[in-house]
């Protein structure tokens, strides 16, 4: 049987190779997992830094995370942040142009 901590032994003396299944993504993060903490400058904290690298790569194509609306983006950051429309003012102008903004009259410009 192959347990975690012979997997893991066994990944650290092989070569990398990319992530291509889901099998291959779970692997990597159990893999992960016990490479994190690694000392700085050891082999498994090198194997960290290229494997968090594949993971990541990973992840992108193939849990691709779309981009917030913008408006909902900036009423996101200003609920965080503890801000008003009025906090607003100095940045975008008139109380007029933030609402214009803010409640979709107004296209943001790139």
């Amino acid at each position: 049987m192959i347990t975690t901590r012979s997997m893991l032994q066994w990944w650290i003396m092989s070569e990398l190779r990319p992530i291509r299944s889901n099998e291959d993504y779970e692997n990597a993060l159990t893999l992960l997992k016990q490479l994190w903490g690694a000392p700085d400058g050891s082999p498994e904290a090198d194997k960290l830094d290229i494997l968090a690298t594949l993971i990541d790569a990973y992840e992108a194509s193939h849990y691709p995370i779309d981009l917030p609306d913008p408006i909902d983006a900036i009423l996101f950051r200003m609920e965080q942040q503890g801000l008003s429309r009025k906090d607003l003012e100095p940045i975008l102008g008139s109380r007029g142009r933030i609402a214009e903004i803010l409640n979709p009259r107004r296209s943001l410009s790139k």
